[in-house]
């Protein structure tokens, strides 16, 4: 049976490791660590990936990744301790199924994998992977738990914007297959393949290396360039709005 002392201890690691159980703002020296370990493991498994950088400090980055391994598995297993302090009080289970510990475990692995001899090709996976845990940032910082929160609440406007801009991207890319096809087929010669100059185009980068000939492909490749703001202002708006609103809440 649990004693009073083990409750009041899970209690204060529970406050240490959760920002949303403080009473005062900001974060505890513990959130600050992990911040700082979050960063540092971004930061190694960028600079990883470089041959020049990595040279002659393989000691120094196996160093740096089995105290990030073993500083995270901590932090796991100590969230998993104090799981029922949380706010709700969930069961563990529960608590090691929602998508943050998910996503907290699953880095685990990633780290750990390269310790028990992953392959080359599988490495430079992991690395990339490395950078979800910039995800975990939103645990805490209020701000990007808003841009979260607003994203889900306007995940129907956001997929309506969407299905708009690929209905656009699917008329553009066949009006100049229809009309620059023949005159360039490396470049328009089907659909798919205009598709390429579409994204570029809709969404205003214009690399500009392909560019159509004739008066009808040039007259709806502007069409589309205007258009192209228009769909780029759309779930801007839409997140724009949808933030601030959810700012404005907060402040309440």
């Amino acid at each position: 049976m649990s004693t009073p002392e083990h409750h009041s201890l899970r209690h204060r690691v529970a406050l240490a490791l959760d920002p949303e159980l403080r009473r005062r703002q900001g974060l505890s020296p513990a959130n600050r660590v992990i911040l700082g370990l979050i960063l540092l493991s971004v930061v190694s498994g960028v600079l990883g990936t470089e041959p020049l950088v990595t040279q002659g400090r393989e000691r120094l980055f196996f160093a740096i990744e089995a105290v990030l391994l073993v500083a995270f598995t901590v932090e796991y297993l100590a969230r998993l301790w104090v799981a029922p302090e949380a706010r709700g009080h969930p069961s563990r289970l529960r608590w090691m199924l929602r998508f943050d510990s998910l996503l907290d475990l699953a880095v685990i692995l990633s780290m750990l994998l390269p310790f028990l001899g992953a392959e080359s090709a599988l490495l430079r996976l992991l690395r990339a992977f490395r950078l979800v845990q910039l995800a975990r940032l939103g645990r805490y910082s209020r701000a990007l738990s808003l841009v979260g929160e607003t994203l889900r609440e306007r995940r129907a406007e956001l997929v309506i914007s969407l299905a708009v801009t690929l209905g656009l991207m699917l008329l553009s890319s066949t009006l100049l297959f229809i009309f620059e096809g023949p005159h360039q087929p490396e470049a328009f010669g089907s659909i798919p393949r205009a598709m390429w100059w579409a994204v570029a185009t809709l969404t205003t980068v214009g690399y500009g290396d392909v560019v159509p000939l004739t008066a009808l492909g040039k007259f709806f490749a502007a069409l589309t360039a205007l258009t192209g703001v228009a769909v780029i202002a759309l779930p801007t708006g839409i997140v724009a709005g949808a933030f601030a609103e959810a700012m404005e809440r907060h402040r309440k």
